[in-house]
């Protein structure tokens, strides 16, 4: 089985190269159907060698794009994203802001939303083009190729290297979220890689407990919101085998859930243990972010006191993909805790008057867990398909008639199911549809919509 994994991903990297739209759907759906049945090593080998061609100028954008997601599909496997991962943020980087160009002379040049990247026309270029003059076809290519790169980078921000990648590069880490700022409106996979690049954002904070008086400095990472750092933080300081803080521990069926786990059905309502307030009084609520805690020197400051009502939350992670966990470095010594407490707000009561409450959000209601079959907003679009088992790859046993030479196919996301075979399709195996009807195509498989 390694062998043919090899020889499929070796045929895909080959037909990247040369551009071979013929033989490219077909790599793709070999190394697909191969990749979950071989050693995560060999998994790892052909991310890596991936790398190469995600960072230069060896292969056409449409297929650069398709390659990104099929280095997220490796990673969904459970495979180490390595270099791969980091390459893909640079090449998100890139075309994102080309699709912002596009975006921007699109609102520029009538208004309206713009075209869905899978469905682009050629009308689409010359539009753009009376503004950007010679850049449209780079600029429109950019929007067409964006939703895959969008998907990729979603997958590579889900995992704790790339993100600690990111930490290290704020300047890529500022950039990225500039970016998925202007495209999150438009596109909902860059709403998701914005919730991601802000959880990059925080991975520790000094808490202080105010009924015991004591603080802790804890660390964390992969915490989508406050609801999982509020029951996080319960499962770590709570009873004596933890920090020894008075309450409940948690049900470790929530602590499960909001670290690795899915939801359990039976515990899929929390109960809340603290009021969260910030050194300045203000309330932290539960659906904001870590991130958004305010700071002290730099330092993300959160002061646990008495719950002024019950409160109660779904135990299920925002982003379900991303494992969270958080633990505790230290606990301040008595006299450092004094100094810290010297800095914050004193204990404010616990229902805010009808002068403060203006400045609050609404009281949240208790929320109890949707079933299956209502629309999930925090739901991820994985690259596999969780339920459904991958295709076999229909390969033609006569060759196909001959292309005419300005036809190429147009590649889609990977994550979905593939199209009923188009008689039509130049590849004809049904995996990649061609492109959109009155979009030219190019011998190097890249739209010019000329």
């Amino acid at each position: 089985m390694v062998d043919e994994f090899r020889a499929a991903f070796q045929e895909l990297i080959d037909a990247s190269v040369a551009t071979d739209p013929q033989h490219f759907p077909t790599a793709v759906h070999k190394v697909y159907l191969l990749a979950s049945q071989i050693p995560v090593a060999e998994r790892e080998l052909a991310l890596e060698a991936l790398t190469p061609l995600l960072s230069g100028d060896h292969a056409a954008p449409g297929i650069i794009a398709d390659l990104s997601v099929v280095a997220g599909a490796l990673v969904e496997m459970g495979t180490d994203p390595g270099p791969t991962g980091v390459e893909i943020l640079h090449r998100a980087h890139t075309m994102g802001k080309g699709a912002i160009v596009f975006a921007r002379a699109w609102e520029r040049t009538g208004g309206g939303t713009p075209p869905d990247p899978d469905t682009i026309t050629a009308d689409a270029e010359t539009r753009v083009a009376t503004d950007l003059g010679p850049d449209a076809p780079s600029a429109t290519m950019c929007w067409w190729t964006i939703r895959r790169h969008g998907l990729a980078a979603k997958t590579m921000l889900s995992e704790p290297g790339v993100r600690a990648h990111l930490r290290r590069t704020p300047s890529l880490h500022a950039e990225l979220v500039a970016i998925a700022n202007q495209l999150s409106d438009l596109l909902t996979e860059f709403d998701e890689v914005r919730a991601l690049l802000h959880m990059t954002e925080a991975t520790n904070a000094l808490v202080m407990d105010r009924h015991s008086g004591r603080a802790f400095r804890v660390l964390f990472d992969g915490i989508g919101d406050n609801s999982q750092l509020h029951t996080l933080l319960a499962d770590a300081l709570i009873g004596p085998e933890r920090q020894g803080l008075h309450g409940d521990p948690p049900d470790p069926r929530w602590v499960t859930a909001f670290r690795d786990g899915p939801p359990d059905p039976q515990a899929q309502t929390v109960r809340g243990w603290w009021n969260l307030v910030a050194h300045d009084g203000t309330w932290v609520w539960n659906e904001g972010l870590p991130a958004q805690i305010p700071t002290i020197d730099g330092e993300h400051v959160l002061i646990l006191d008495e719950q002024p009502y019950p409160r109660s939350w779904n135990a299920a992670r925002r982003h379900p993909q991303v494992r969270g966990w958080l633990e505790v470095e230290a606990e301040l010594d008595t006299e450092e805790a004094a100094r810290w407490w010297e800095r914050v707000a004193p204990a404010e009561p616990a229902i805010p008057s009808a002068e403060t409450q203006q400045d609050h959000p609404p009281l949240p209601e208790p929320v109890v867990l949707q079933n299956e079959d209502t629309p999930q907003p925090h739901r991820v679009r994985n690259f596999l398909p969780e339920d459904t088992p991958a295709p076999t790859p229909q390969i033609p046993t006569t060759p196909p008639p001959p292309a005419p030479p300005a036809a190429e196919p147009a590649p889609e996301p990977l994550h979905q199911n593939p199209p009923e075979p188009d008689p039509t399709s130049a590849s004809g195996n049904g995996f990649l549809p061609p492109l959109p009807r009155g979009v030219s195509k190019s011998a190097n498989w890249g739209p010019t919509w000329r």
